[in-house]
């Protein structure tokens, strides 16, 4: 296991369309290891989410987790980790929600993302197990952000209204209306 370089914003692979995942990739040692790259590299970095391509495997995986009795997340309910391969999205509830997100490829910089307030995700695990989860509101907009790194998409690509990005000691100064600050992978 090994903290892993995060790519940044300007890096090509942030942009591409990930691949999936073959059944026996899934199972493959160098798979193994880059889940838990990945795990290690999102704890070290504080985060709560991660997607390869962030750390410069352009595959459909990512990594989610909010820890219970998070300091930084104290308001908000926890995540077990869960590794999302190969992820498909359905919108089951498409009420407008806007939560201000950070990401650790946008380094020091927030933005007002709107998205639907609760989806639907099938998935293989780790194992190559299928699996389906339903999300709403806050952990709904965690898993779309990282999804939406699969894709090629960053959260400044869903900012609506411009005025509403601010840097990390702007957004405490002017914007935050509650601890803790909200981010995201």
């Amino acid at each position: 296991m090994s903290v892993r370089e995060v790519a940044h914003i300007g890096n090509p692979v942030l942009r591409k369309f990930a691949r999936e995942l073959k059944f026996d990739e899934i199972e493959s040692e160098q798979t193994r290891r880059l889940v838990k790259d990945m795990v290690q590299t999102m704890h070290e970095l504080g985060g709560i989410g991660l997607a390869a391509p962030q750390i410069g495997e352009s595959v459909q995986l990512a990594v989610i987790e909010i820890p219970p009795n998070s300091e930084r997340y104290p308001h908000r309910d926890p995540f077990p980790l869960s590794v999302l391969i190969n992820p498909r999205v359905r919108v089951i509830d498409k009420t407008e929600q806007e939560f201000w997100e950070g990401c650790l490829s946008i380094p020091n910089l927030r933005g007002l993302v709107v998205r639907p307030r609760q989806i639907s995700v099938d998935y293989l695990d780790h194992k190559g197990e299928s699996r389906n989860i339903v999300v709403e509101d806050f952990l709904a907009t965690v898993v779309q952000h990282e999804l939406d790194h699969l894709l090629g998409v960053l959260f400044i690509d869903r900012v609506r209204d411009t005025t509403k990005l601010a840097t990390d000691d702007e957004y405490v100064r002017y914007w935050m209306e509650e601890p803790p600050l909200e981010t995201t992978g």
